[in-house]
């Protein structure tokens, strides 16, 4: 699916006339040939992400825009996994996750505990902390308008399951997404789980963040929420009513 070049901590993913589909930093719909995943510096104080991804592309040499997803994951840990007609491309840190207990949560908890949660990584939105995992998926199949959605969600819920079984949690406080696919190709209606896309999705997803996350921890343990320097736990209630 993709031609990966990494030069200067920039990973840009190549592949013409694409369709892509972006949670990251000014993401949405958009169509062309390239994708990027930029590894920032620890302490990076950037707050003008369009200036910045603009001078890190013209650092490594890549010339054309495209949707861009940043980590503080080098891209030595960057892996690709492939199954018939899906790539998946992840680089994934965890020293900032987020938990999202669901079992044996206080009913009492209140505005103040709400106030408390997401202190540390959270409280800013503007930039990125350190950790983040980062997904592209891509299928050389032709996505219909609902499909190409869907597959971002496949590609979620994989990242999250695969977090849940070797981290504890489902998530980080920055993840991001990139689904795409090939306008021009096989037409295909769904990309859900039990689909061959979906299917393919999952276990590209999987394999490609457990490889990232070998990678990365190879030599001390993936943190915990309460051995990680920025985790979170969402352990607010809130209030359900009938409709």
């Amino acid at each position: 699916m993709f031609e990966t070049t990494v030069r200067a901590g920039v990973c840009r993913l190549f592949r013409p006339d694409t369709r892509w589909l972006s949670t990251g930093w000014d993401g949405g719909d958009s169509r062309g040939s390239v994708a990027y995943n930029v590894t920032v510096p620890e302490g990076w104080p950037e707050t003008d992400l369009a200036a910045y991804v603009d001078s890190r592309r013209t650092e490594a040499s890549f010339d054309a825009a495209g949707p861009t997803l940043l980590t503080g994951v080098a891209q030595e840990h960057a892996r690709r996994a492939r199954l018939g007609c899906v790539e998946a491309v992840a680089t994934a840190g965890v020293s900032n996750p987020a938990a999202l207990p669901v079992a044996g949560l206080d009913d009492t908890a209140d505005a103040d505990a709400e106030a408390a949660d997401g202190a540390g990584a959270g409280d800013s939105d503007d930039a990125p902390t350190l950790g983040t995992v980062n997904v592209v998926v891509g299928t050389t199949r032709a996505l219909d308008p609902g499909a190409l959605p869907n597959l971002l969600t496949v590609a979620a819920e994989a990242k999250a399951a695969t977090l849940l079984s070797v981290a504890g949690v489902p998530g980080t406080t920055t993840d991001a997404v990139v689904a795409a696919c090939d306008p021009d190709g096989s037409p295909a209606s769904f990309s859900g789980s039990a689909t061959p896309v979906g299917r393919a999705a999952r276990a590209c997803v999987r394999d490609a963040v457990l490889a990232s996350l070998g990678s990365r921890y190879a030599d001390r343990s993936v943190p915990s929420v309460e051995s990680a320097p920025y985790g979170i736990v969402t352990d607010v209630r809130a209030t359900v009513t009938r409709l």
